[in-house]
């Protein structure tokens, strides 16, 4: 079985994201690298887990370098549908707090996941007599593209992640969490991006990386766009439009209390309707929103709308270049899941609509 670390993306040419395509969501300026490690402290690492050609998954990594359950970071969750295994979310609505990094992965190695980040935390200096400890993992479910019920995520790759991760370009598309996940009828993956919005007159920075694994209709700048209407098409069954989860994760140095940071969660959740989410009853969708700053001067609510839009735009973002990043890909049973060509999106973007019929 293969498994890589991606702490900085791949050698070689990179696959076009959003921005580059002249697709620009809102008005706010991005990051410099318009992605989560935009915002001060806060790395990202990946483990990519193949065996071809039945094993597509891995583990993702958002670590902010403060957080121990010595010194929890302020944060927030929201649900928009909670058919999931978000493990930690219990103690993280209650307290407002988070003790750990945030782990993405697959299904059914969600547990072993929460079970090997409590490891590598018990050995962080500092946290030699730590008697309880939170952890945060989410999941989507990849078992249409990888062999979910092999569980072949590990305790080795969760520490590879989390030891590899850094500052610096984010790896998008099918790495980590995102190997072997299907977005919108498109083969998905890891997505990133980041706005520095302006809060009574101070600046600061907020990031978002998704996971995206949902069903829906894909919508960019107002087009409905499908497989077929962009000249690709999957071969075997493809995700129906009612099944799906994604999880967001969301970091900004504003300083937030818990509440506020549940109120960001939201926005998070409600951006993934701009890309034309489902919603459905099979669907886990959810955000987990921390801050790396506590303390400080707090903003008040009536100054958060800026922040708001950001995270909305952001996320919006996000998915669009965890699309544009992934590959086509076969699969489990065979089953193919097309990518979303860069050049075909651009002339499904500049044809005109393709009118309902009756």
């Amino acid at each position: 079985m293969e498994a890589r670390s991606h702490p900085q993306p791949p050698p070689g040419s990179p696959r076009r994201r959003a921005r580059d395509l002249g697709i620009v969501v809102g008005s706010a300026a991005t990051g410099p690298l318009n992605a989560i490690t935009d915002v001060p402290g806060v790395r990202v690492g990946h483990t990519t887990v193949r065996r071809q050609p039945d094993v597509h998954s891995g583990v993702t990594a958002v670590v902010p370098d403060l957080v121990s359950p010595r010194t929890p970071l302020p944060a927030g969750v929201f649900t928009g549908n909670g058919y999931g295994k978000l493990i930690g979310t219990t103690q993280l609505a209650e307290l407002g707090t988070l003790e750990t990094p945030v782990l993405l992965t697959s299904t059914l190695s969600a547990f072993r996941v929460a079970d090997a980040v409590v490891g590598w935390m018990l050995q962080r200096p500092g946290c030699e007599k730590v008697l309880s400890l939170n952890p945060v993992v989410g999941e989507c479910n990849d078992g249409l593209l990888s062999d979910i019920r092999s569980r072949p995520v590990h305790a080795e790759h969760v520490r590879a992640a989390l030891d590899s991760a850094s500052g610096g370009p984010v790896a998008e598309g099918c790495v980590g969490a995102g190997t072997g996940t299907v977005a919108l009828g498109f083969k998905s993956g890891i997505g990133t991006a980041s706005r520095t919005p302006a809060l009574a007159g101070r600046s600061f920075t907020a990031g978002v990386l998704v996971q995206a694994n949902f069903g829906g209709t894909l919508r960019v700048l107002g087009r409905t766009l499908t497989p077929r209407s962009v000249c690709v098409g999957a071969e075997g069954p493809v995700p129906a439009a009612d099944t799906g989860s994604c999880m967001i994760v969301v970091a900004t140095d504003a300083p937030l209390d818990a509440r506020q940071l549940t109120r960001v969660a939201r926005r998070a959740v409600f951006a993934l309707a701009r890309t034309g989410a489902a919603y459905s009853h099979g669907s886990g969708d959810y955000a987990v929103a921390f801050g790396t700053r506590p303390g400080g001067t707090p903003v008040t609510d009536a100054e958060l709308g800026p922040l708001f839009e950001s995270v909305l735009d952001g996320v919006e973002e996000a998915v669009l270049n965890s699309l544009l990043a992934a590959t086509t890909t076969t699969g489990f049973g065979g089953r193919t899941v097309p990518a979303l060509s860069a050049d075909l999106l651009l002339d499904a973007l500049a044809s005109p609509p393709i009118p309902p019929s009756h």
